[in-house]
């Protein structure tokens, strides 16, 4: 495969079982296709004196609730970090680089930063992908509560996480317990990825966006919207081969695609 050096580490890095990749490191290699010089060595010594300076601050008695206050007292009051409402957006909430050195972010890497924050102090949590939404919890048997990185910290239980659902579609949604499953290392990645994807078709940037798909399909091959879209984008971009075979496999794989009579169409376009 004949990827870039950033691409390359981000493969390398996602080898390794899921449970071993190193979301900080594959999240500043995603960075580094954007930022050719960011070095990612400095945003994880940043991390690193972070986490030092929390642990400074942590009472004696590491109760949950209390570790909670003091890296949301830490993270949002003493560093400034912040969900970017006004430019929710804005690529850069999805760089890693960038959410550090702005102090702004979006729900996933504000909570990639908590993450890997609390990590480093031994306090346990993982991320929960909530539909329109990304939260994160301690990993602590019998404990229901969720951590909302986009607003402060702010501590959730199960039916302030079904009102959130309503408030983000406008309407009444159920609240189903896979909503608010934790999600694999690959998951979270594929999210961060699927959130930059969007951000670049909605601005046109279709180079850009076929590489967030590219990556998409690193972590997830046979991921058929994503075999599918990239075919499209190809397509679009004028690099027909590779646009009918991503789209001949896609109609293999989902022969009743909703939309199946319009791949068809185009794939008859492209002399298929």
């Amino acid at each position: 495969m004949n990827f870039s050096s950033a691409r390359q580490l981000f493969y390398q890095e996602i080898q390794q079982p899921d449970e071993c990749i190193d979301l900080a490191k594959a999240a500043l290699y995603i960075a580094q296709e954007e930022y050719p010089d960011l070095e990612p060595d400095e945003y994880l010594n940043a991390l690193e004196t972070m986490a030092v300076e929390a642990e400074e601050r942590l009472p004696s008695h590491r109760y949950p609730l209390r570790v909670i206050q003091t890296l949301n007292q830490y993270l949002f009051d003493d560093l400034g970090f912040a969900g970017n409402q006004k430019g929710y957006d804005d690529p850069r909430n999805s760089f890693l680089n960038e959410v550090i050195d702005r102090r702004l972010g979006i729900p996933i890497t504000l909570s990639l930063i908590y993450l890997e924050i609390a990590r480093r102090i031994n306090f346990p949590m993982v991320g929960v992908g909530m539909p329109g939404h990304f939260l994160i919890r301690p990993d602590i048997e019998e404990m229901d509560i969720f951590v909302d990185a986009f607003n402060r910290g702010e501590i959730l239980f199960a039916q302030d996480c079904q009102e959130k659902l309503n408030q983000i579609y406008q309407q009444p949604v159920t609240l189903q317990p896979e909503f608010l499953a934790t999600v694999t290392h690959r998951q979270f990645l594929a999210r961060m990825l699927t959130n930059l994807k969007s951000k670049y078709l909605q601005r046109q940037k279709l180079e850009k966006t076929l590489a967030a798909i590219e990556r998409i399909l690193l972590l997830f091959p046979n991921a058929e919207l994503e075999l599918r879209d990239r075919g499209i984008v190809c397509y679009q971009l004028g690099r027909f081969s590779q646009a009918a075979n991503d789209l001949e496999t896609y109609l293999a794989k989902v022969p009743n695609a909703r939309d199946a009579t319009v791949i068809r169409q185009l794939l008859t376009q492209l002399g298929r």
